[in-house]
């Protein structure tokens, strides 16, 4: 009974395959590539088996198992041997030319996924998208789909150094990357307020790195001196948590990029091991020497510096530090050691160095690098840091590893192997691909996820700044047009960035990624083609929303589609709102005050009170609240 109670409500939210099939748009996400609507319907229930006869098969099918049982109390016996009746079967393939790619083939009697193991993977996730309850049972349409990824390179970074998330946190995450299609997690470990990794050959990294007393209060720019919280902050993972992570997200076709910061953003690190920063503490400085060059110049709120510069805490505030790794062999030596160990945790076939937001007034002042600009025959510092980033590069090379790093590792001169990560824009990308390098585009226009989501700042929580709307997310198209053909096979994908600055808590993270991570999966995937953001955002995304919500996903309920056009017979504005979560409620007003539920409940369109010409413009403010009882900002529009 229970059970079936359960199923009522799914039949609430569950409806997309219904509304897919009047509109012949399957509600999938990311839009598959080729999609043919069939005849029939097969039926989900405990008596159908999935078929799959190699290790990492079986292992999809389970995570696709602990799906149907968290959603829908349902799981399916899944077995190595051919069976009559109702199946479901895993069919791996050699597809070398179309690496995860999938054939995924629904018919009455069953469903077939063809495809390597990725694709396997997501065909199955697609089928979950697929199930609604048509009032008795599960079922899935019968429809032919053969789809596979526009790029190879799909990817979200996750900033745990500003604000530490806890492995659990982390999986739940990663679960969401995998039923969208992406398959690169970013995981940026170490920055200026905090150090997330243990080493176990420098055990002071989380000792003292991991850890901050106090965090400012509000935004950067809202103090000086800056407010402190009092409140101590920070963790790390255990390297055994690390490779848990990694293993869990391998399992679902993820596999996990590591970023260690270097030479900049290195505050925490040196907070530990001061004596690996660009002090030169070989007795060597001149007497005429400025404080610039001695320690790591931490700074306290009012700009003054610590007064034991070689006993500094981790800082507690945003910006760009001074605090950079020296350029002695002490230094180049642990920071071999760490990524050895780093190496020894990630299998991941790129290691990221940063490499970004550099000051190098620190270098200018140290004579240990002013000796070495000058033995090393280096121009100026940016060639310094050049040479910096290509000793790293070189020991990853040397241990079958590849390189990523901001686009500022192009400045004095790309190491020879390097992939450059394009955030100041597309323009590192575009001079990088020139270059034949590979390139990963994340342009901060288009994918800083720690951007506002509306324009009226007042309406959102605290975030960093920008103005990154879900449309505006959708409209990006990874491959520039000034690259030539050949050039563009250099744009491996796309990558969002969410920096934690200012996201505390998972349901920030979740408000912060949830939809705008659902637009950039048809960026990442789907062929411009198949994109169309009406399509998307109408007839796809409802579906997805309300699912999230059943799946406890914070996301940001996004505004609704408000059409306002003019009445013939009244010449008054007739005004149409269309929420984008399947089963919400809308509440308005246009009398100027704010909306609420005990606003006027929206029926359907409706006639403002007069012409728009016998007085001034009305402000039509209204809320949406979700199935489950989530509301919305409060959203405004002119109608004029």
């Amino acid at each position: 009974m229970k059970k079936q109670l359960w199923m009522i409500v799914l039949s609430c939210l569950c409806l997309g395959t219904a509304q897919a099939q009047k509109s012949n748009i399957p509600s999938i996400i990311p839009n598959p590539a080729s999609i043919e609507l069939l005849n029939g319907q097969f039926i989900l229930n405990e008596e159908v088996y999935i078929i799959a006869k190699d290790e990492i098969s079986r292992k999809s099918a389970s995570i696709f198992n602990d799906f149907l049982q968290k959603q829908y109390h349902l799981s399916l016996p899944i077995t190595e041997q051919d069976q009559e009746g109702s199946t479901i079967k895993l069919n791996l393939t050699s597809n070398t030319e179309k690496p995860e790619a999938y054939h995924l083939k629904v018919e009455n009697d069953g469903i077939t996924i063809s495809g390597d193991h990725s694709g396997i993977f997501y065909g199955l996730q697609s089928t979950l998208q697929l199930i609604s309850y048509n009032g008795t049972q599960l079922i899935v349409p019968a429809i032919n789909i053969q789809d596979e990824p526009e790029f190879a390179y799909r990817g979200i970074m996750l900033d745990v150094s500003r604000h530490f998330f806890e492995v659990d946190q982390i999986k739940k995450m990663i679960d969401l990357m995998a039923y969208f299609k992406f398959n690169k997690m970013h995981w940026h470990l170490t920055e200026d307020q905090g150090w997330r990794l243990e080493i176990k050959k420098y055990p002071k990294l989380t000792e003292i790195s991991a850890w901050r007393d106090s965090t400012i209060i509000g935004q950067y720019y809202d103090f000086k001196p800056f407010i402190y919280d009092g409140v101590k902050h920070g963790g790390y993972y255990t390297q055994e948590e690390a490779k848990e992570v990694v293993k869990y997200a391998a399992e679902r076709m993820i596999t996990v990029i590591p970023e260690i910061e270097l030479p900049g953003h290195s505050s925490a690190a040196l907070a530990a091991y001061p004596e690996f920063g660009s002090f030169d503490m070989d007795g060597d400085k001149p007497e005429d020497s400025k404080p610039l060059s001695g320690s790591i110049m931490a700074m306290k709120e009012n700009g003054e510096p610590y007064d034991n510069d070689l006993n500094t805490q981790v800082p507690g505030f945003w910006g760009v530090h001074p605090n950079i790794y020296g350029v002695k062999e002490e230094t180049f030596q642990f920071l071999e050691d760490v990524l050895t160990e780093v190496m020894e945790i990630f299998p991941s076939e790129y290691i990221h160095i940063g490499g970004d937001e550099v000051p190098k007034d620190h270098w200018k002042t140290s004579p240990i690098s002013q000796r070495l600009i000058k033995k090393e025959k280096l121009a100026d510092e940016h060639e310094l840091q050049s040479y910096f980033v290509t000793r790293m590069e070189k020991f990853l090379n040397e241990n079958g590893r590849k390189l990523i790093g901001w686009d500022e590792i192009l400045e004095g001169g790309l190491a020879p192997n390097a992939t450059v990560m394009s955030w100041r824009g597309e323009k590192g990308g575009i001079a990088a691909a020139k270059m034949s390098h590979d390139v990963i585009m994340t342009p901060n226009s288009h994918m800083y996820f720690d951007h506002y989501q509306a324009e009226d700042k007042t309406t959102e929580p605290l975030a960093i700044g920008g103005f990154l709307p879900l449309e505006k997310v959708y409209s990006y198209s990874p491959i520039p047009e000034s690259l030539s053909s050949e050039e563009q096979k250099f744009i491996l994908g796309v990558q969002a960035n969410l920096w934690t600055e200012y996201i505390a808590t998972t349901n920030k993270m979740e408000y912060h990624l949830f939809p705008r991570a659902l637009a950039l999966s048809e960026v990442a995937w789907t062929n411009g083609n198949n994109k169309n953001f009406k399509e998307f955002s109408e007839d796809r995304l409802p579906t997805r929303l309300a699912e999230l919500e059943q799946m406890e996903v914070f996301y940001r309920v996004p505004e609704a589609d408000v059409q306002i056009t003019k009445d013939a017979k009244t010449g008054r504005h007739k005004v149409n709102i269309t929420s984008f979560v399947k089963g919400s409620k809308i509440y308005y007003t246009v009398d100027g005050h704010k909306a609420d539920q005990t606003a006027n409940l929206y029926r359907g369109a409706f006639l403002s009170p007069f012409t728009g010409t016998d007085q001034d413009n009305l402000i039509l403010n209204y809320i949406i609240v979700t199935p489950k009882g989530r509301q919305s900002n409060q959203f405004s529009v002119t109608i004029e």
